[in-house]
């Protein structure tokens, strides 16, 4: 095998594997087509990081950790629908989605 072989060989192998670990970090059913960067710009936009700082102290993560809680894929984007009603902030059901989405991926990681 020549050194080129050898060299597209393993670059087909790590495409492979980063295709194997995208896939395996995958949402949930219902935040498959969820868009995550509009989530992102909504917590943001929301400064929900600051009322939750408000709420549990510290950076804000702890509320995310309510001992069980939140328990499935469809409780977490219920809870982020209560925060949609409570706060008034007039986000459409796509959004609700996106932001839980976006929660699920960088805490709950429900499969």
């Amino acid at each position: 095998m020549t050194l080129k072989m050898r060299s597209t060989l393993s670059a087909s192998c790590l495409v492979v594997g980063l295709v194997v670990a995208a896939t395996s970090s995958a949402q949930p059913a219902l935040f498959k087509d969820a868009d995550l960067k509009l989530g992102m710009q909504l917590i943001a936009g929301n400064k929900c990081d600051s009322c939750h700082q408000g709420r549990v102290g510290g950076d804000g993560s702890a509320i995310y950790k309510p001992l069980g809680r939140i328990n499935t894929p469809g409780f977490l984007r219920g809870m982020v629908e209560q925060c949609n009603t409570e706060l008034n902030l007039g986000f459409f059901p796509e959004e609700v989605t996106a932001v839980a989405a976006v929660l699920n991926r960088d805490h709950y990681k429900f499969k």
